[in-house]
C-alpha cells in the first residue's frame, strides 16, 4: 500500500502538522503545503495526487496514530537464532473495502488504488462519515503462468473497522467494492524496506527457499502486507503465503 497510502500518516502529525490544523485550520497555505508533500512522495512512484486528495490527506493525517489491527487467530511462530522466519496466522472473516488496478508498474497499482480507498474512508460513503483505518492494508497480486511474473490486476483491501462490519457502508465510487471473505490461513513473513514488483518477487523466492515445496500453499496468489509509514527507513511489510486449507 502501497506507497502512496502510508507515506505521510506518521511523519505528519509532529514533523508537519501543528495542532491548529485540527482547530484553526489555514485553508490555503498548510493545504497546499500537504499537497505539495504528498504530490512529491508519489512522483517518485510516478503516481500523481490530485488536488481533490487534499480533503482525504488531512483527513488521515489527522487520525494518523488510530488504526485498527486485523484481528487474528496465531497458530505458530517459527525462529531461527532469535530472528523470526515466518508465523503462521488464522485471519477471521469479515468484510473488506477493495480496489482492482492495472497500472503499468506494481507500486502504481496499488498507490492508484488506495487513493480511491482513502476517498472511501474519508467521507465518500453513504454513512457520510471517517471510517477509521485498519493495518495492514493488503495487495493481493496472481501470478502469471511462468510463476515469476505478476498479472497486471492487482486488488488492494482494507479491512473495515469492527464498528462497521455489521452493516458496511456502501462507497459512492462504482470501482470500490465491499466483499465479505472467508477466514484464511496464511504464512507470513516480516522484511523491511520498499515494496516495489522487484522487492516483493525476491521476498517470495525467500519465502519458498525457508518453507520448501509444499501442495498446501498457493503458487499462483500472494499477499502483501504494509504496516508503517514507507517513509521510515526500514518500516515493516510481510509477505503472505495462501494456505488452502484452515
Amino acid at each position: 500500500m502501497a506507497l502512496i497510502s502510508l507515506e505521510d500518516l506518521d511523519g505528519l502529525d509532529d514533523e508537519q502538522l501543528d495542532d491548529d490544523i485540527t482547530d484553526n485550520p489555514e485553508p490555503m497555505e498548510e493545504d497546499d503545503r500537504l499537497l505539495a508533500h504528498w504530490q512529491a512522495v508519489a512522483s517518485t512512484h510516478q503516481v500523481s495526487v490530485p488536488q481533490e486528495m487534499t480533503g482525504p490527506i488531512q483527513e488521515m493525517t489527522r487520525n494518523s496514530q488510530q488504526r485498527e489491527p486485523l484481528p487474528f487467530t496465531p497458530v505458530s511462530c517459527h525462529e531461527k537464532m532469535g530472528e523470526v522466519l515466518y508465523e503462521e496466522r488464522v485471519y477471521h472473516a469479515g468484510h473488506w473495502a477493495s480496489v482492482t488496478s492495472g497500472e503499468d508498474l506494481y507500486e502504481q497499482s496499488i498507490s492508484m488504488a488506495f487513493m480511491k480507498l482513502m476517498r472511501f474512508i474519508c467521507k465518500e460513503n453513504s454513512a457520510g462519515r471517517y471510517l477509521g483505518m485498519t493495518v495492514p492494508v493488503v495487495s493481493h497480486v496472481h501470478m502469471m503462468e511462468d510463476g515469476n511474473t505478476f498479472e497486471k490486476d492487482v486488488q488492494t483491501s482494507i479491512f473495515l473497522p469492527a464498528e462497521f462490519q455489521n452493516n458496511p457502508p456502501q462507497p459512492y465510487d462504482p470501482n470500490i467494492t465491499i466483499v465479505h471473505r472467508e477466514p484464511i490461513r496464511i504464512v507470513a513473513r516480516p522484511f523491511f524496506g520498499t515494496t516495489t514488483e522487484e522487492t516483493v518477487g525476491h521476498q517470495i523466492n525467500q519465502l519458498w527457499e525457508i518453507v520448501g515445496v509444499t501442495d498446501n500453499l498457493r503458487r499462483d496468489d500472494y499477499m502483501v502486507a504494509v504496516y508503517e509509514n514507507p517513509g521510515v527507513p526500514r518500516r515493516r511489510n510481510e509477505i503472505w503465503f495462501i494456505r488452502r486449507n484452515l
